[in-house]
């Protein structure tokens, strides 16, 4: 007797979602099929309903197509199996090693700026320079928390008169949402928060396609250049991932620092931090 098709919390049938997955990554059935060993058969009758698949087999399929954690749990549910991936968060008690291993790298990368980010750009952790560098140009204290790092960009009451490239780095930046997605997936949530970036004034809803400036790179990153006292402070990012992650949050979380792109910011960025210590 067929059995009957289960639906995760949302609603959301289990072939559904397999089928969306097959598409997003752009896999047939017959692939699938050879990349797990799961007949096609099989497959079709997972995604018509009439079969479900057993744990493992649900698991291997989601790790051919490169699921995220998160969806992986949603997989599950639909199936009428229990969660894999703890959804806890960051600052749970289970993720205490790799909470203090971010706490390690923001203190080393003192004294330029270093975030903590999760998948909606929210940053719960930041090190000491952070927010004295942007507390320079705006008072960052009165921003409600957490506060969202492409808010702050693209805000014309925040850090956006500061940046003298601005439109290329917000550019840069709406295409690095849709290259860092979790799973190069972007979801509901994502979509919201490109919408509400797009709602900000001076915005180019080309700016939503990659590639969309058509231009050939001169340098090998898009620095970004902070404006003070009438000089340019140069900076690029270097982002950090959990190698192996085996929570949702681990996942998720991403650690952002700031280099001087040269010389002369490095000195121009020493001397603005000293003068800072002065003033206090």
């Amino acid at each position: 007797m067929p059995q009957t098709r289960t639906k995760n919390e949302n609603g959301t049938g289990l072939g559904d979602l397999l089928r969306y997955w097959r598409d997003v990554r752009g896999r047939s059935q017959l692939d699938l099929s050879l990349d797990t060993g799961i007949s096609q058969r099989h497959l079709s009758f997972i995604e018509s309903g009439r079969s479900v698949p057993s744990r493992q087999a649900l698991m291997d399929l989601a790790e051919a197509l490169d699921v995220p954690l998160r969806d992986r749990n949603a997989l599950l549910l639909a199936s009428g199996y229990a969660p894999l991936y703890s959804e806890a968060p960051w600052d749970a008690a289970e993720m205490r090693s790799v909470k203090r291993a971010l706490e390690r790298m923001l203190r080393q990368h003192e004294p330029y700026p270093a975030m903590v980010m999760d998948r909606y750009w929210n940053v719960p952790m930041t090190n000491t320079a952070s927010p004295q560098f942007f507390g320079h140009f705006i008072d960052i204290a009165s921003r409600p928390q957490p506060r969202n790092m492409l808010h702050l960009m693209f805000d014309p009451d925040g850090l956006r008169p500061f940046i003298a490239n601005w439109e290329s780095v917000a550019r840069s930046l709406i295409q690095r949402v849709y290259r860092e997605a979790i799973g190069h997936v972007v979801d509901s949530e994502t979509d919201r928060l490109l919408n509400d970036l797009l709602a900000y004034p001076g915005i180019d809803a080309k700016w939503k396609n990659a590639g969309a400036n058509g231009a050939t790179p001169a340098l090998p990153v898009v620095p970004i250049n902070f404006v003070s006292n009438g000089q340019v402070l140069s900076f690029f990012s270097m982002v950090t991932t959990v190698g192996t992650p085996q929570t949702v949050a681990a996942q998720e979380l991403r650690i952002e620092c700031l280099f001087p792109a040269d010389d002369e910011t490095e000195e121009r960025y020493a001397q603005l931090m000293e003068n800072q210590c002065c003033d206090k």
